[in-house]
C-alpha cells in the first residue's frame, strides 16, 4: 500500500468527473490511500453567481478538516485566491496550501506521500522536496484555455516535467511536447468508468421526462458547453441542415469560456439545453439517445486533448460520431471521425442511423479495454518499475 496526494484542478463534486476524480477512486479500490486536493485556483473568478457560489462553498469547506469520502479517501479543500498566482497573492496561497496540506496530511495519517499532480504551477506552491516522489499528470493543454496565465504555464510546466520523477500524458501530441524534458514520460490515453455506462445497455432504464418529450431520432452531446473547444457554428449550420432530428446537449454553458454565446443555438427548435446533470444519472441519457456526438473544433487546445467522453459513449453502446482530432485517429474502426463540417457530420449521423458503421460488439470490446481501473494498473506497474512503490503495492496492482 502507498499513500499519494493528488493535487487536482477540478472540485470532487463537479457535475462533470474527469481523470482526477476517477483516478482517485481507481488509486482506493487498488488498496492505497488518497488524500485529493481540490483546485488550488489558476482562473481568476468571474464576476457572476456560479463563481459567487463556488467561491463561498470553498470558503466553508476550506475551514473544515479533511472529508471522508470512502475508508483510504479523503478531499480537502484548500483556502486560496482564485487567479492568485503571482506577487502578494501568490505568497499568501503558498502560505494558506503548505501549512493547510501539512494539517491535512497530519489528520489523515498519510505517511511518506507521493505527490501526484495535475497542476502544471505545483511547484509555485509546494516544495517538491518535502514528498517521496511526484508524478506530474498532463491530461490537456490547460494553457491554451482562455483566461490561462499561457507563459506562464509553459515555463512551468517544462520545470516540473524536468523535476519530476515520471510524467504521465493523455494525448500524442502531449507526448511529443513533454517527452523531451524527462526520460521518465509515458503516454496513457484517457479512458472511462466503463461498468457505468454500460448500465445504459439491455433496456432497464428509464427515459429521463425531459428527453422523452424530445422527439426522436436523438442525438447527445455530454460535457463542458464552450466555444473555445466545442465547433458552436458548425453545430448551428448542422441543426438547421436536419430539421427532422433533436439535438440534445448536456452540460455547463461557458465554464471554462465565458465568452462563449449560445443564443443561436437556443433559438433553434431542434436543439434542446438541458444544462448539466449528475454524473450517476448520465447512463439514462445515453440510454435513450440514437447517436453521440463530439463536435470539436480543431485548435491548439483539441490538438493535445483525448476526449473523455468517447469511451464513456462507446460504454453505453452508442454509435459515435466525432471531430477527429489526433488522438482518436486511431479509433476510427469504432467510430465515424469526421472533419469539423456540418456536410461531413450530417451523412455520418445518417450513416449511423441506418445501423452503418462499427458494430455494437466492436464499441463494446473496444470500450473495456480502456477503463480506469486497466489503466490505473499500468501505471502502478511504471511506478513500481522506478522504485516508487513498495513491493506488495506492485504485485497487488499487478493482479487487479
Amino acid at each position: 500500500m502507498a499513500d499519494f496526494i493528488l493535487l487536482a484542478t477540478a472540485d470532487w463534486d463537479h457535475p462533470l468527473w474527469t481523470n482526477k476524480q476517477h483516478l482517485a477512486m481507481a488509486l482506493n479500490e487498488l488498496g492505497h490511500r488518497v488524500l485529493y486536493v481540490e483546485s488550488l485556483g489558476l482562473r481568476g473568478a468571474r464576476p457572476d453567481r456560479s463563481d459567487s457560489r463556488r467561491i463561498l462553498r470553498r470558503l466553508r469547506r476550506g475551514l473544515r478538516p479533511p472529508r471522508r469520502i470512502r475508508p483510504g479517501l479523503w478531499v480537502w479543500s484548500p483556502l486560496v485566491l482564485p487567479g492568485g498566482t503571482s506577487g502578494w497573492a501568490l505568497r499568501l496561497n503558498r502560505l494558506s496550501i503548505r501549512v493547510g496540506l501539512a494539517v491535512a496530511v497530519l489528520l489523515t495519517g498519510l505517511r511518506q506521500p507521493l505527490l501526484w499532480s495535475f497542476n502544471p504551477l505545483v511547484h509555485d506552491y509546494l516544495s517538491l522536496a518535502g514528498f517521496r516522489a511526484t508524478i506530474y499528470h498532463c491530461v490537456d493543454r490547460v494553457q491554451a484555455q482562455p483566461g490561462m496565465p499561457a507563459e506562464r504555464l509553459d515555463a512551468a510546466e517544462r520545470e516540473l516535467c524536468q523535476r519530476a520523477t515520471v510524467v504521465f500524458t493523455t494525448a500524442p501530441q502531449l507526448q511529443e511536447a513533454l517527452a523531451p524534458f524527462n526520460a521518465a514520460t509515458y503516454c496513457f490515453g484517457n479512458v472511462a468508468d466503463a461498468d457505468h455506462f454500460a448500465q445504459a445497455l439491455g433496456g432497464s432504464l428509464d427515459c429521463p421526462p425531459e428527453l422523452e418529450v424530445i422527439p426522436a431520432p436523438r442525438l447527445l452531446f455530454i460535457g463542458a458547453i464552450d466555444a473555445y473547444k466545442l465547433d458552436l457554428p458548425m453545430l448551428e449550420a448542422l441543426a438547421r441542415f436536419t430539421p427532422q432530428w433533436s439535438y440534445a446537449l448536456i452540460g455547463p454553458v461557458g465554464e471554462s469560456d465565458p465568452g462563449t454565446d449560445i443564443r443561436r443555438l437556443r433559438g433553434l427548435p431542434n436543439v434542446h439545453l438541458l444544462g448539466p446533470r449528475p454524473y450517476a444519472a448520465l447512463p439514462r441519457y445515453l440510454a435513450h439517445s440514437d447517436v453521440a456526438l463530439l463536435p470539436l473544433r480543431l485548435n491548439e487546445y483539441t490538438r493535445h486533448m483525448y476526449p473523455m467522453k468517447f469511451f464513456e459513449y462507446l460504454a453505453a453502446g452508442r454509435p459515435v460520431v466525432a471531430t477527429a482530432i489526433p488522438s482518436l485517429l486511431d479509433q476510427g474502426d469504432v467510430a465515424l471521425l469526421r472533419q469539423p463540417d456540418a456536410q461531413a457530420f450530417r451523412q455520418a449521423i445518417a450513416a449511423a442511423l441506418a445501423g452503418e458503421g462499427p458494430t455494437l460488439a466492436e464499441r463494446l470490446e473496444r470500450a473495456g479495454m480502456h477503463t480506469y481501473r486497466r489503466r490505473t494498473v499500468r501505471m502502478l506497474e511504471v511506478l513500481q518499475r522506478h522504485g516508487l512503490l513498495p513491493p506488495e503495492s506492485g504485485e497487488a496492482a499487478g493482479g487487479a
